[in-house]
């Protein structure tokens, strides 16, 4: 099984994350933290809804600026079914340390793996639909995360299954209509970011039509994203384009624009090597958690 936290820099921003999102929660006195003192505590993190389990390695951090040892019974990326046991509630990591500490880390940690787990939980469906009815291509999310939580919700599709697709603005050129409308025309967009990004860079245009596809192929586009296009029309676009230049350029198809877990197999072609969607991280519900004390 991979290890995905190794994705995550020993060193990173994420770390310095945890520690704000501690303080913005106790910003001053904790008051909590005094009444129930110092005494060492035993608790147990409990998963309530069946889902993927992510988030470990931001929990985890949690955990350990709150100086609190945790062994976890389940592995990042693992599918929770506590529909499954009578009690409902599956235990998922045993945390102990100072009781004012484990209260502290509790509501932060939630936080982080039930969102998480819900990202990785919606890309995994999503993943396994379009992997039911044959689709062997890509499955991607998009760059509309939750501002201050693009690492963390990244990270999830990727454990759920989901390409992570350009993590932002300097990853790969991207030219949208406001782009183009900007220069006046496709070829004109992409010369332009040629020049700046060279060949070590892939650039990507959204085509509303095959002829502004057909531009974007011409001008040397590295991934062509048909927007917004109905499914009928999305199919035969594709097949059009893929026949048309078989055998003279290269080149991506990319398809975006409204696609959802209940539409999504309307969609799927052999064509379309990317389908990228921010129905998995947009909006996504979570998994629910909660951590108890022994008592």
């Amino acid at each position: 099984m991979p290890q995905f936290e190794n994705l995550l820099p020993a060193n990173g921003q994420w770390k310095q994350d945890v520690t704000n999102w501690l303080q913005e929660d106790v910003p001053s006195f904790d008051y909590g933290g005094f009444v129930v003192g110092s005494a060492r505590k035993e608790a147990t993190l409990l998963c309530k809804q069946d889902g993927i389990l992510c988030g470990v390695p931001f929990a985890q951090e949690v955990f350990k600026q709150c100086q609190l040892d945790v062994e976890w019974l389940y592995k990042e990326g693992d599918e929770l079914q506590p529909s499954k046991i009578d009690s409902g509630k599956l235990p998922v990591a045993r945390v102990s340390g100072e009781a004012r500490n484990i209260l502290l880390a509790e509501r932060t940690a939630l936080n982080l793996i039930s969102r998480s787990s819900g990202i990785a939980t919606a890309s995994r469906k999503t993943v396994t639909t379009a992997r039911r009815v044959g689709y062997k291509g890509i499955i991607a999310g998009t760059r509309k995360t939750t501002p201050g939580l693009r690492l963390l919700e990244k990270y999830s599709m990727v454990v759920g299954g989901c390409d992570s697709h350009r993590y932002d603005l300097s990853s790969m050129v991207m030219l949208k209509d406001n782009h183009i409308w900007s220069l006046g025309s496709i070829t004109k967009a992409v010369q332009s970011a040629r020049e700046a990004c060279g060949f070590a860079v892939k650039i990507e245009v959204e085509c509303q039509t095959e002829e502004e596809a057909d531009e974007a192929i011409e001008a040397g586009a590295d991934v062509i994203m048909l927007d917004n296009f109905t499914h009928d029309s999305l199919k035969v676009c594709a097949q059009s384009l893929k026949l048309k230049w078989q055998g003279k350029k290269q080149f991506l198809l990319e398809c975006s624009g409204g696609l959802k877990l209940d539409n999504l197999e309307n969609y799927l072609c052999p064509e379309i090597d990317v389908y990228s969607t921010s129905s998995i991280h947009q909006g996504t519900g979570v998994i629910d958690f909660s951590l108890k004390l022994d008592h």
